[in-house]
């Protein structure tokens, strides 16, 4: 089968595309997936360039990858009734968590972090919900405990996981205010922001004051200018800042640090709720397996309004 793997660490060089990868064995938990679509997120990038090491451990060579979307090829030993062969599926496949690696015709999965794929989304859609949206999920239902009538600030709207949060966040009745660029206004308003703040030319925390909670994407000094808009009591999650405890105190609010590791729970309400609710999910640009290493630059340096994915259609 064909992957893309990478026997080093580095730029987009070392990426390998490897037309006769053996195809993963089948195992206890787990099920063989034909890969239909793959989802990039920065998480994926970073890996490839070494910036994960102390938390990712690579063999060489490594396939990368992981979220997507497929077909069950194979169903494994103790595997739930819930999973055959021939059921649409979405979730991770990634090295890091049992799995074989997304960037691949064929990949192993950890039954524990797939789902049945929502059934209104396609295929490439479907690929890149998986971390994106159950981070939202997880940050606004769990973290934050959102609910009608609140204030939410959302950093980076247009991004992947900002897209989905702005949507559950209106489906929760907050009111949602959300920071861009100048030609990505009109596409968050679509998607259901209240106000819309241009972080070029306008400075958010001269705008807003007494919010519920601020989820940050951003991070750095965004992370630390966003204390100033929150109310007594009020949470900050950060998706890349540890909770500063000096400015907890100082504005009396909660700091958490989220890092999302999808699993079948949260996959499958995730898909339950994409279903009823008829989530966008944003496919900026569809790349093939060959071109995953322009993929990977493209999501780096591009910042794409909602997702990048690789078309993997055999």
């Amino acid at each position: 089968m064909k992957s893309a793997q990478i026997s080093k660490y580095g730029s987009t060089d070392v990426i390998e595309i490897n037309q006769n990868t053996p195809e993963p064995t089948i195992s206890s938990g787990k099920v063989l997936v034909t890969i239909k679509a793959a989802g990039i997120n920065p998480v994926d990038w970073k890996i490839r360039e070494g910036g994960m090491q102390q938390l990712v451990s690579l063999q060489f060579p490594s396939t990368l990858g992981m979220d997507f979307s497929g077909v069950i090829k194979q169903v494994g030993e103790g595997v739930s009734p819930d999973f055959k062969q021939g059921d649409e599926v979405y979730g991770q496949a990634g090295v890091t968590n049992g799995g074989s690696g997304a960037f691949a015709e064929i990949a192993l999965a950890n039954i524990e972090t797939i789902a049945n794929k929502p059934k209104r989304l396609s295929f490439p859609e479907a690929a890149g919900l998986p971390l994106v949206g159950v981070a939202a999920w997880r940050v606004l239902t769990e973290d934050m405990k959102l609910s009608k009538g609140q204030k939410i600030l959302i950093h980076g709207g247009a991004g992947g996981i900002g897209s989905i949060a702005i949507q559950l966040a209106k489906e929760l009745g907050a009111h949602v205010a959300t920071t861009v660029s100048t030609n990505d206004k009109s596409f968050v308003q679509e998607l259901g922001a209240d106000k819309v703040i241009d972080y070029k030319t306008q400075t958010f925390e001269e705008l807003l004051n007494d919010y519920d909670a601020v989820f940050d994407t951003v991070g750095g000094d965004t992370y630390r200018r966003s204390f100033k808009v929150l109310k007594k009591g009020g949470v900050i999650v950060s998706m890349l800042e540890q909770p500063d405890s000096e400015l907890m105190n100082q504005y009396g609010v909660k700091a958490v640090f989220q890092f999302t590791q999808p699993d079948r729970q949260r996959l499958t309400k995730l898909a339950q709720w994409a279903d009823q609710n008829k989530i966008t999910v944003n496919v900026e640009k569809e790349f093939s397996l060959d071109e995953a290493g322009d993929a990977l630059d493209y999501q780096r340096d591009l910042h794409p309004r909602g997702k990048v994915v690789l078309a993997i259609y055999r």
